[in-house]
Parts: structure tokens; C-alpha cells; sequence
């Protein structure tokens, strides 16, 4: 089979006009970026957020190594659609320039199930991630400057909270010294890089209905603390609020591009999904929604991470719920869970089949009991499965009623998923009864071990004394009714990557607290995540090149 960049490649795209009128968009508000991708100025939209379309959620069960193909399903689910009748736009988030160069590759599908231009998506795109950063960082620079400038504030610098960031894979800027050389070069002081998809700017620019919420959640953002009282120095306490957002006037605006079909599909917006609340900006999904009778969109890794932060912070701040979840499941990924090492994946094995279906009942039972939505499992074929195994597994999920589609989006675009598209619709036509995981006025504490027991199903959380400090901390500065969005492995119910399947009996330690004041959550730190991923010791840069007339290869 061909890769994905030489399907996309040989793709005939439609002019970005005509893919825009597919959802009664008027070209008076494209801005182009070349022939095939625009931004949409929805400033001049009606937008009407009593006479929205259905969302569907896709998510998936734990990531393994293996493959699940998330993305991939949501962009064939959206083609589906489109070949049985229906009106229906995919909203997803942009790639990060730090995976696509790293471990994971690109992110605009796979397959016949691919979002197009596939180069410049992965890439620079329309210049977004490179706008976020620049805020991010000019924030940085005030702050340095404020510091230098007398610190009239009284800033701790000991204290302060607010890194820099680069949308790259670079471990050697995790911890840095700055301010070194004379006096004039800055205050000398540790500081350090995290990756852009894992900036506060880019959690507040995807939460945010419009530009001047936009503004106000900027200026709310704590950068660092005061050294008399501990008191929370804010963005707009060093007067950057307005700069960093007129950096980010024209990112805010979504953008608009196509699927190999010929579907709408607004990508925009990309937080990390252990950090921040993975999902795309509230902006373009509610422009979706506006406009077509089906919005597919995602959350990041599986559904304890991604769909849980999708329904607790997204869907509280935007107002929105879906009609729908599509779990994503490969039958290699629950035989690897079952206790298949990756090289034996290929051979037929039911028993271990069976052994790993637990972690995919487990994510269903969240969605349908927890959240109280209806869900539907596709199962992502591939080549290997065997009818034995597609039969144990349907046999497995008809004892809780969920319906099974197996999907073959990937060899044949929308039109091996035109029976998971009907599937989605009955479920989406069901009456649903959609509740949070939490009550969001409960305490930092009870929210984290509603989390932790209710969704993980381990049996209690452990914190560290740092932990306790900021939990007291938070509640008395007025933070403790945000949500929460748990910093975690995305490989595990617990924090330990190496507990596969539904573990029990676990608990979950707790180790630090962050509050991102602006974006208006508090992550609560597990494990040993990090915010600036480091490259493999073969990334997939080394595959990647260019040639005379500027066509890219390589790119996955």
C-alpha cells in the first residue's frame, strides 16, 4: 500500500471556496492561505448556539504501542457520514511540530482517512503554534523585564512559574540558567522550556468563545508569586494581557481545510492531553456546529484522559454535550493488553483477545454510566484480524449493549465506514442523560478522588506534603472550584505505565499542583510527566526530506 503522503499527495483538492460552501459558509469570510486552506473570520458569523448540530465525540480505549488510530477514525467516521446523506464537518486539533519530528509522526490521519494539505498541517500550517508561542513568550519577557526594571511588584524570583516554550522536542531546554553576563543582559536566574502545545496560552486560546474572553483569561494567568505575602502576580499585573493578545488576533480565527473526500475540516487549536485538556478550541467546534448536522471531534489519548477532560472542562466551559462517543479499538491493541507482546500481534489469539477487553468495557461503562452518554466501539481493522476474534469481541460488548462496528476507513476512506456513520446516528437519535464526572464546587480533593475511584476505579490517592501545601494554597486564594485536569500516563488507568489491561487495587499519588488561573483549571501532577518531551534515538526526522521542487517525503 501506498504511505499516507503519497495518497496525499495524488490527491485533486477542491478549491477551499467551494469546501466553505458545502456548510453554507460565504467566501466574504475566508481569509486564503493559498488555494486549498483559509481561516474563517467568525466575528463575521451568526453564530447561535440554540440551534446547534450534534457532536460526536471519538475517543478511545488506553493508547498502546500497538495503534488505535483515533484521528484516523474520526476523519473516516466524517466521510462516512457524508456518503450516507448527511451535512457533517470534522473538528480536530493541529499537530505538534514536536511529535511529528519525534516518536509519533504527523497527525492528520492515515490511509484514505487523511486531512489535506497533509504537509502543511503537520507543519507550519497557518502559522498558529508559532503566534501562541510568541505570546507565551513576550509574557516571559515582560516579566524578566519587570524583574530588571526594579520589580516594583516584588516578584519572588524564586518563585516564578511562567516558562518558555518552543513547539519542539529539545530536552536540553528543560532546565536553563538565564540573565547570565553583565548586569544589563537580565537577572540571572533557573528557568527552562517547556513544549508550546503545553503553554497555558495554548489551554486558554482553545477554552476561549472569543477574542476578548481570550483577553481576559491572558490576564488571569498567574506567572509567578510575591515574596512578602506569596501573593499570585498576574499577566495583566505587568500590563501583558493586551500585547500578548493582539499576537494571537488572527490564530483565533479557525481554519478551514478538507479531507481527502472532499469533507469540511476545521483544525485548530492543539493542548497536550496530559497537561492540558487535549481538545480542540471551543471556537471551531461551535463553528462546526453552527453549520452541519454532524460534528466530529476528539479528545486526546483514551478516555480516562481525553473524553473525561473533553466532558468536564471542555463541555462546562463551551456549554456543549454530545449526542454520542465512538470508542476506537484495534483487536492488536486489546490482544496487547491481554498480555501480547507487539512482535506476536499478527497471530490469531482470542484468549488474549478476551484477557484485554476489560480496559475496553471499562472505558465504556465511563462513558455510558458515568457520563451517561450512548456510545458506540469501532474497531479499526487491520489485516491481520481474524473472524474468530472479531466474534469474541462482539460477543463481549453485546452483554453490555453497545453495538460493534468494524470499520475499514483506512483502505477505503468513507466508504468502509459507512456502516459505523448509520451506527453513530441511531446512537446519536437515543435519548442521553449527560452528567460530569464531578461536581466542580466540591473540594480539589474530593474531585481528584472522584477521579481517581470513580473513573480510574483505583481505590484512594496518596499526596505529598508539596501536594497538601498547594491544595491549601489554592482554596484559600478562591481557586479551589476549578476543574480538574489530571497529569497522568496515557498508557495506564493508574500512574503507572506498566499496569495494562483495568488494573485495581491502585492508588495514585499525587506528587505536585498547578493552577493555570486563566485557562481556568488545576493539573494535578502524577508520575514523572513532562512538559518537554525529549527525541527518540531514532526520530522520525532522519526519514523525512525534501527535494529540488520542494516535495516532502517521509512525513507519516
Amino acid at each position: 500500500m501506498k504511505t499516507d503522503i503519497e495518497i496525499a499527495q495524488e490527491a485533486t483538492l477542491q478549491p477551499i471556496a467551494d469546501i466553505a460552501a458545502k456548510l453554507d459558509i460565504s467566501e466574504d469570510v475566508l481569509e486564503p492561505y493559498g488555494k486549498t486552506k483559509a481561516k474563517i473570520d467568525f466575528t463575521k458569523l451568526d453564530m447561535d448556539d440554540k440551534n446547534l448540530g450534534k457532536l460526536i465525540l471519538v475517543t478511545a480505549i488506553t493508547p498502546t504501542p500497538a495503534g488505535e488510530g483515533k484521528t484516523t477514525t474520526s476523519i473516516g467516521l466524517a466521510d462516512g457520514l457524508s456518503k450516507i446523506g448527511k451535512k457533517v464537518a470534522v473538528a480536530l486539533r493541529e499537530p505538534s511540530l514536536g511529535p511529528v519530528f519525534g516518536v509519533k509522526g504527523g497527525a492528520a490521519g492515515g490511509g484514505y482517512a487523511q486531512v489535506v494539505p497533509m504537509e502543511d498541517i503537520n507543519l507550519h500550517f497557518t502559522g498558529d503554534f508559532h503566534a501562541i508561542g510568541a505570546a507565551n513568550n513576550l509574557i516571559a519577557a515582560l516579566l524578566d523585564n519587570h524583574i530588571h526594571q526594579g520589580n516594583a511588584l516584588d516578584i519572588d524570583t524564586n518563585r516564578i512559574v511562567w516558562r518558555r516554550v518552543v513547539d519542539m522536542n529539545d530536552r536540553n531546554l528543560r532546565n536553563i540558567v538565564n540573565g547570565l553576563g553583565r548586569r544589563a543582559d537580565g537577572v540571572t536566574r533557573e528557568d527552562g522550556f517547556d513544549i508550546t502545545v503545553a503553554s497555558e496560552v495554548m489551554a486558554a486560546f482553545c477554552l476561549s468563545n472569543s477574542l476578548s474572553e481570550l483577553k481576559e483569561k491572558l490576564g488571569n494567568m498567574i506567572v509567578a508569586y510575591t515574596r512578602k505575602d506569596n501573593q499570585p502576580v498576574r499577566v495583566k499585573d505587568i500590563n501583558g494581557a493586551g500585547a500578548a493578545t493582539a499576537l494571537l488576533k488572527d490564530a483565533i480565527k479557525p481554519n478551514i481545510v478538507q479531507t481527502l473526500e472532499g469533507t469540511p475540516a476545521f483544525i485548530h487549536g492543539g493542548p497536550f492531553a496530559n497537561i492540558a485538556h487535549g481538545c480542540n478550541s471551543i471556537i471551531a467546534t461551535k463553528l462546526a456546529m453552527n453549520h452541519a448536522e454532524y460534528t466530529i471531534t476528539e479528545g486526546g489519548f483514551g478516555a480516562d484522559l481525553g473524553a473525561e477532560k473533553f466532558l468536564d472542562i471542555k463541555c462546562r466551559q463551551a456549554g456543549i454535550a454530545p449526542s454520542a462517543v465512538v470508542i476506537v479499538a484495534t483487536i492488536r491493541a486489546l490482544k496487547m493488553h491481554g498480555g501480547v507482546a507487539k512482535k506476536d500481534l499478527g497471530e490469531e489469539n482470542v484468549d488474549a483477545l478476551r484477557n484485554g477487553m476489560p480496559n475496553l468495557l471499562r472505558h465504556i461503562d465511563n462513558v455510558q454510566n458515568v457520563f451517561g452518554l450512548n456510545a458506540v466501539v469501532a474497531i479499526n481493522k487491520f489485516p491481520t484480524d481474524t473472524e474468530a476474534e472479531v466474534k469474541a469481541l462482539e460477543e463481549e460488548c453485546e452483554k453490555v449493549g453497545v453495538k460493534v462496528v468494524l470499520a475499514d476507513h483506512f483502505a477505503k476512506g468513507g466508504e468502509g465506514a459507512v456502516e459505523l456513520a448509520e451506527a453513530v446516528v441511531e446512537a446519536a437519535d437515543k435519548e442521553s442523560n449527560f452528567k460530569f464526572a464531578y461536581d466542580v464546587e466540591a473540594s480539589i480533593e474530593e474531585k481528584i478522588e472522584t477521579l481517581v475511584t470513580k473513573i480510574y476505579r483505583g481505590k484512594g490517592v496518596e499526596y505529598t506534603p508539596a501536594a497538601k501545601k498547594k491544595i491549601k494554597q489554592f482554596e484559600e486564594q478562591g481557586q479551589g472550584n476549578l476543574p480538574i485536569c489530571m497529569a497522568k500516563t496515557q498508557y495506564s488507568f493508574s500512574d503507572d505505565k506498566n499496569l495494562l489491561g483495568a488494573p485495581e487495587d491502585f492508588k495514585i499519588t499525587i506528587r505536585d499542583l498547578t493552577v493555570s488561573a486563566g485557562a481556568g483549571f488545576i493539573v494535578a501532577l502524577t508520575g514523572d510527566i513532562m512538559k518537554m518531551p525529549g527525541l527518540p534515538k531514532e526520530p522520525a526526522s532522519n526519514r523525512i526530506d525534501v527535494d529540488e521542487k520542494g516535495n516532502i517525503s517521509g512525513l507519516f
